[in-house]
């Protein structure tokens, strides 16, 4: 493809995106497809010759839009935001077009500096401490692995470049809570810990947030039985109730026992540009490592998440690897973000940033963001005030937890019922909600915050969520 031929391929192909974002609102929220429908019917084969636009741009209309969950869609409400605002889409297209090599600052030195800058303007939009310096990662799954090995090296004494942790006298110990995401887990034991080294400290029965009394009493038990406390992962805004960890009181808890403090605020982090909204986040400037994305709540498009460490010399002795071919004069002048994580090669994610925040302002996100805790702190209000419907967790951002418990209905069947209801609004395509254990019982997460939603989408949710449930026995 030439330049002249990318050029004429490329305006159809930002007319289809603008259209498709015109119509999504019509679409059903949810993908509209059975397993392995899709790959059937692909072809079996890679075509031997080229094929017009057309054919592509119509197997996306054909094939790919009904498989997709339109997370952009007004009535999506599931999981959390995953908003793809339309201004970092064009830094998305200017980072495949730039196409930088981006492995050392000399390989691209504009991909590093501009990925310093927008981590400074958001550290500053936040109100976080100076001593913060942050990187991009793909994910916050990353991010919180990072945080773990940095972590585990801290504790071990840097013992990846000894035996490792093979070496160590006594077991390294990580504590969550299980109202933390999947990521954290999952980090946990791809750093090495194990599953046997990884506590879930008991949550306050009403907030669901960590009980620091019962973090410090894991914490001693653990010393009393010969093992090291090494990191406590506290959550600002977990995946189920969006609870806020206490982390001005776990800070100095596990300062005594020497752990690294983690703080996972993937969804919740973007709550921070609004000083209304930062006393959630009390304590959080003495943590050790911070990860948030902006792409779920602010609107940037995947994959763009923020990982803030407060020291980066330990950080950049645990990830760096510096081979001959890559060294350059300017080494000890300028940042190398290939020793602030684990791949080598980066992608140009901060133009997504760069893009969003320059071409719609932080005037405008802030007051997107305030019109979504508006609604839910509507959408709480109405579901309190309707007999049989229960708000189950508080609502502190964006995030409704409700059930709706009819008369007589409870254990198995209220769980019955519950999952029937969430799948019914579901299949009807007008709006897209998650159900959730808390308790041991089901229940359904409602999160606000798709960019085009507004108050009048809400409100129909809600007279949905009352006919499917009602029409559920």
């Amino acid at each position: 493809m030439t330049p002249e031929e990318f050029r004429l391929a490329g305006h159809r192909l930002i007319d289809w995106v603008a259209d498709l974002r015109e119509r999504v609102p019509d679409l059903p929220v949810g993908a509209q497809v059975r397993p392995g429908q899709i790959r059937e019917a692909l072809p079996a084969h890679a075509p031997q010759a080229p094929e017009p636009l057309a054919a592509v741009l119509a197997d996306l209309d054909r094939l790919v839009v009904p498989g997709i969950t339109h997370t952009n869609h007004p009535g999506f409400y599931g999981w959390f935001p995953s908003n793809a605002a339309l201004a970092s889409v064009l830094g998305d297209i200017a980072s495949g077009g730039l196409a930088a090599l981006g492995i050392t600052w000399q390989s691209a030195p504009a991909l590093t500096e501009v990925e310093q800058v927008v981590t400074e303007w958001l550290r500053e939009l936040c109100g976080l401490d100076p001593a913060w310096r942050g990187a991009i990662q793909d994910t916050a799954s990353t991010g919180t692995l990072v945080a773990m090995l940095a972590a585990r090296e801290r504790a071990s004494g840097r013992s990846q470049h000894g035996g490792g942790l093979q070496s160590l006298p006594a077991p390294l110990v990580v504590y969550s809570s299980a109202q933390a995401h999947s990521s954290v887990p999952k980090a946990v034991l791809l750093a090495g810990f194990g599953s046997d080294n990884l506590r879930f400290v008991d949550v306050d029965p009403t907030s669901y947030a960590m009980d620091p009394n019962a973090l410090e009493a894991a914490m001693a038990a653990d010393v009393a039985a010969g093992r090291q406390p090494a990191a406590v992962i506290a959550a600002l805004g977990t995946t189920g109730t969006t609870a806020f960890d206490p982390v001005a009181q776990i800070v100095p808890i596990a300062q005594r026992y020497g752990a690294w403090v983690h703080v996972d605020a993937a969804m919740a982090g973007s709550a921070m540009i609004l000083p209304e909204m930062r006393h959630l986040f009390a304590g959080v400037d003495g943590a050790d490592s911070l990860v948030w994305n902006p792409h779920k709540w602010l609107g940037t498009i995947l994959d763009c998440s923020l990982l803030y460490v407060r020291d980066v010399d330990h950080l950049v002795a645990c990830m760096s690897t510096t081979p001959s071919y890559l060294r350059s004069a300017a080494d000890d002048e300028v940042v190398q973000y290939k020793d602030w994580g684990i791949p080598l090669g980066r992608r140009f994610r901060a133009l997504k940033l760069w893009f969003h925040l320059r071409l719609e302002g932080v005037d405008a996100i802030q007051q997107r963001l305030r019109r979504d805790l508006e609604n839910a702190q509507w959408l709480a209000e109405a579901v309190a005030a309707q007999p049989d419907w229960r708000i189950l967790a508080p609502v502190d951002l964006q995030t409704v937890c409700v059930r709706h418990e009819p008369p007589g209905c409870a254990g198995e069947d209220l769980d019955r019922h519950t999952l029937a209801w969430a799948d019914a609004v579901n299949a009807g395509g007008r709006a897209f909600v998650s159900p959730s254990m808390l308790d041991g019982r089901w229940m359904v997460r409602i999160s606000i915050g798709a960019e085009a939603t507004q108050r009048a989408d809400v409100e129909a949710l809600w007279a949905l969520l009352r006919q499917e449930a009602s029409a559920t026995p």
